[in-house]
């Protein structure tokens, strides 16, 4: 049996018919799928160092490293779902059997948080709980690695999936497939929201197992809305079994090729005469992602922050709004509404405008948009950076180092310049990915982007581990359990650093870069050039 065989068969060409499955039918489905499922998830994402720092009795330094080990985790395992789906069980297999795998991982995760912690103090600046014992901190462990297997098969299967439901062959499919990645994310950043605000205050005055069995449900809906949707995906193409064997030649070869080029070797001839013809191809593919790929791990170290040292810094503000007092991951919705607000006027005013500038169908091209996004990055960690040492410097000047000094909305324009960076990168790099790979890889492709966010917060857990290590043998450590007594301020300086070169990096490599699909518009006059000679 097909691995699409689940699907209704029928010609893939009628998604944008009257009455025919596919378009944006289909796509409404997988946006709501989407929504859930980003509520459920990020349930458990958006609070987890609170939990770490917490129950669990772990230091800051430790969680964040946790965290980011976990996150990182979570952006790396889409591959093996992808080209699970890619070339045997197909995508929307993959995103069934991810749906059991929440419902199954949550419901680990609402039992292990059940077992009551004492708490030995309640000073939002410290870690207050002692270390939970070995057998529950390992339960623990492996259950929230299985909701990161889950992810690794839903997110990039969801998402190939609702821009499978467009035909590039339609006159307005790869415009409609642009608005499908902005529209998906918007409807995300809403579940983000809502995850971040109402979940973690469940969490934070309920209970976590409170919190968490909301998670477990939201992941049951999901599941259901999906389903009910089956009879609207367009049907699946059949998998092709060899996919996975001619990547990991393509992937191996790739790797020789990288290792002669760094060695300045020759006489790698041989290698490409033993080769098919698809190999060849795919592996000059990759050797033209590796370097955005690369670069783009960076901004991967960027984001990482934000459900970690960003959460961290916000226990730490007055976050009272009237009677009420938020969670510090309650925060991040601003990110979301930032993203969310956002979108609509890219997608409906910023981009329109453009094309009457460029003539492109999607108003600037996707490697300018990442870089775009690259930079706002950039000057969101300068503002963390800034915010952060004005709220030491207040701590200390009135000599009250245990209690918080600033409001809440100090930390605003950091959350809002991450949601806007999102919008141009992480949107512009999922829709680079999937368009520049295979269309059989292309759950790969978007695996891809997500495994560059992934080594980006391995890179991030690694970094702060580091520093840790460094500033210990020197005096305070820059995550000193106090945070008052700390410099995430400086940590903040040398990745806002770090970002600003590589903007520069990513610009000067987006200018060489030719885009495989032919109707996308090149960057340079000898690019265009190239495209012409290509298309006669």
């Amino acid at each position: 049996m097909d691995a699409g065989a689940l699907l209704p068969q029928g010609d893939p060409s009628t998604a944008s018919k009257p009455g025919g499955r596919g378009g944006w039918p289909a796509a409404l489905f997988l946006i709501a799928v989407e929504f859930v499922e980003r509520v459920g998830f990020y349930g458990v994402n958006g609070n987890l160092i609170m939990y770490l720092t917490g129950p669990l009795g772990l230091s800051t330094a430790a969680a964040a490293s946790s965290v980011n080990a976990w996150a990182g985790t979570v952006s790396m395992l889409p591959l093996l779902g992808a080209l699970a789906a890619d070339s045997w069980i197909g995508r929307y297999r993959a995103v069934v059997a991810a749906g059991i795998l929440y419902l199954l991982s949550f419901g680990m995760l609402t039992a292990s948080s059940m077992v009551p912690t004492p708490t030995a103090c309640q000073d939002a600046t410290e870690t207050c709980s002692p270390p939970a014992s070995p057998a529950r901190t390992a339960f623990f462990y492996a259950t929230i690695y299985l909701v990161a297997l889950a992810q690794g098969f839903h997110k990039p299967n969801a998402q190939a999936l609702g821009a499978d439901q467009f035909s590039t062959s339609a006159p307005d499919g790869v415009a409609s497939r642009s608005s499908f990645f902005n529209w998906l994310h918007f409807s995300m950043s809403w579940g983000y929201i809502v995850a971040v605000v109402a979940l973690s205050y469940v969490q934070d005055n309920v209970g976590w197992a409170a919190g968490f069995g909301a998670s477990w449900a939201m992941m049951l809906v999901s599941l259901s809305v999906f389903l009910l949707g089956t009879r609207m995906y367009r049907a699946e193409r059949p998998r092709d079994r060899r996919a996975l064997a001619r990547l990991t030649k393509t992937f191996a070869a790739t790797a020789r090729a990288c290792i002669d080029w760094i060695l300045c070797r020759r006489g790698t001839m041989d290698d490409e005469r033993l080769t098919t013809p698809k190999e060849q191809e795919g592996k000059r593919v990759l050797l033209k992602l590796l370097p955005i790929w690369m670069t783009s791990v960076v901004y991967g170290m960027v984001i990482a922050q934000v459900s970690t040292l960003f959460t961290k810094q916000g226990s730490t503000m007055d976050r009272r709004i009237g009677g009420l007092v938020l969670p510090p991951a309650a925060l991040q919705s601003f990110t979301g509404l930032a993203i969310i607000a956002s979108v609509p006027l890219y997608d409906r005013l910023c981009v329109p405008l453009a094309r009457r500038f460029t003539g492109h169908p999607s108003g600037i091209t996707m490697l300018q948009r990442i870089d775009a996004g690259m930079a706002i990055a950039s000057v969101a960690m300068a503002v963390a950076a800034l915010v952060e040492a004005t709220r030491l410097h207040a701590a200390r000047d009135a000599g009250l180092v245990d209690r918080p000094q600033l409001s809440l909305w100090w930390m605003v324009p950091q959350y809002v310049l991450i949601g806007l960076a999102d919008v141009f990168t992480v949107i512009g790099l999922e829709e680079f990915f999937y368009s520049q790979v295979p269309e059989a890889l292309r759950s790969v492709g978007l695996a891809l982007c997500l495994s560059a966010m992934g080594v980006g917060s391995y890179a991030s857990g690694m970094l702060v581990s580091a520093t840790d290590w460094a500033t210990r043998r020197t005096g305070e450590s820059w995550f000193s359990e106090n945070l008052n007594r700390a410099h995430l301020d400086y940590f903040y300086w040398a990745l806002a650093g770090v970002a600003a070169l590589e903007v520069l990096v990513f610009l000067y490599l987006a200018k060489g870069y030719v885009y495989t699909n032919r109707c996308e518009f090149v960057d340079t006059i000898d690019d265009t050039e190239y495209l012409i000679e290509m298309l006669v």
